[in-house]
């Protein structure tokens, strides 16, 4: 189930694309499922076509799903090659961080910032 905050300062097409994500990402949502067309999914959620087109083409953009025409959109099989390669940038990440004795808590505050986490991105320089 997809819920849209219109009280959220994160915009309705980040809000979209994450929840695709996160229900790609841990298979509610597995290879092959076809995803309503963009219009039918914004009449659903309350959302200008354009809104949900943007995340649609954010998750495509990120290997999540393909668009095959008018036959519509569905979570591609790319998505688990994504999901391995940043398996193995985290195992070269853990190897650099115990090569410089790093501790985790460090490496882990590091890596939140980086993927723009604001709550733990102003903790890094403590």
């Amino acid at each position: 189930m997809i819920v849209v905050d219109a009280g959220s300062p994160v915009p309705p097409f980040e809000q979209l694309r994450a929840q695709l994500a996160r229900q790609i990402q841990d298979r509610t949502l597995a290879v092959g499922a076809r995803l309503p067309t963009i219009r039918r999914l914004a009449a659903d959620l309350g959302l200008a076509v354009n809104t949900v087109g943007r995340a649609y083409r954010e998750l495509e953009e990120a290997g999540l799903i393909e668009t095959r025409g008018r036959a519509g959109s569905f979570v591609s099989a790319a998505g688990e090659e994504a999901r391995e390669r940043v398996r193995r940038a985290a195992a070269d990440f853990a190897a650099v961080v115990a090569s410089v004795g790093l501790d985790d808590a460090e490496a882990l505050r590091i890596v939140e910032a980086a993927l723009g986490h604001a709550e733990y991105a102003g903790r890094i320089s403590e």
